[in-house]
């Protein structure tokens, strides 16, 4: 009697399908998927307007490979495990790209408020976890072409990289995942600091302790113990394990892969939680 009462079918129990307490549920979902991915379709079409900064932004890890890496493949002074210096470092390198990337994003936040776009965001019934979300994902995208580049300046450099399909759409994910990790840490930050001077005061001064204070260029085992501690918590760190262990083939991580995609998913859904919460600090 009491399902017939709210409106259940007189035959029997509802289908999950049309259960009027699952419906309203789903339909939250859908819509803040829907909203979440035109955020990010808005973001992505802005580089039709300078696709030259993608470009511009990989000289910085090309030099990297053509330069340290070249140097310290001969000289061999790194412990690599049996691995070519430059096939270790290439992985590590994607990851220090798709960072240096993801980590300037935030500053977009405030010139969207100089312009009045936050505002008009914030008056819109759009979530904002799914305005935060979807800047993540575009800058995901962002990080995709990095991915491009550095996988072809590898293929040049003779790096041994596995071309295996499910290993390829893997690092997809892990790219994804960490520049969606590392822009909204960086909205956080764009969301608590309010100029874009000190922004990019703060922003120079975390990438290079992310990147160093990672298994990037060297194994965490010959950091001093200190630093070990400060890799271990560097979701960095966990970036770089994924792709060297699907771009090398090995299919492997010292955590293995199922740890490094859980700690940076883990990651990437509180920062966004939080930066849901800080985003109308910025419009104050």
């Amino acid at each position: 009697m009491k399902l017939q009462e709210h409106g259940a079918p007189s035959g029997g129990l509802a289908s999950p399908a049309s259960s009027p307490w699952r419906r309203p549920s789903l339909t939250r979902v859908v819509l803040f998927v829907e909203k979440t991915l035109a955020i990010a379709d808005v973001e992505v079409r802005k580089l039709r307007h300078d696709p030259t900064e993608l470009l511009t932004r990989a000289v910085q890890p090309a030099l990297w490979l053509l330069i340290f890496g070249e140097v310290f493949t001969r000289i061999r002074a790194i412990p690599t495990g049996g691995l070519p210096y430059l096939d270790f470092m290439a992985p590590g390198i994607l990851a220090q790209s798709v960072l240096f990337i993801a980590i300037f994003s935030g500053i977009a936040i405030i010139w969207e408020r100089d312009l009045g776009i936050v505002h008009k965001f914030l008056a819109s019934p759009t979530p904002r976890t799914a305005l935060v979300l979807g800047k993540a994902l575009a800058a995901g995208v962002r990080g995709l072409s990095q991915a491009i580049i550095i996988y072809l300046l590898a293929l040049v450099l003779g790096v041994r990289l596995s071309w295996n399909p499910l290993a390829l759409l893997g690092v997809l994910v892990f790219v994804l995942l960490g520049a969606a990790c590392f822009s909204t840490f960086s909205l956080i930050i764009a969301c608590l600091v309010k100029t874009r001077e000190r922004f990019m005061g703060i922003g120079q001064v975390l990438t290079m302790p992310l990147f160093f204070a990672s298994n990037a260029i060297y194994p965490i085992a010959i950091m001093p113990t200190w630093l070990q501690a400060i890799a271990q918590a560097n979701p960095l760190t966990y970036e770089v394990d994924g792709l060297r262990a699907l771009m090398l083939g090995s299919g492997m991580s010292p955590g293995g892969l199922t740890l490094d995609f859980a700690v940076l998913l883990a990651v990437t859904a509180v920062l966004v939680v939080i930066g849901g919460w800080l985003y109308p600090r910025v419009a104050v």
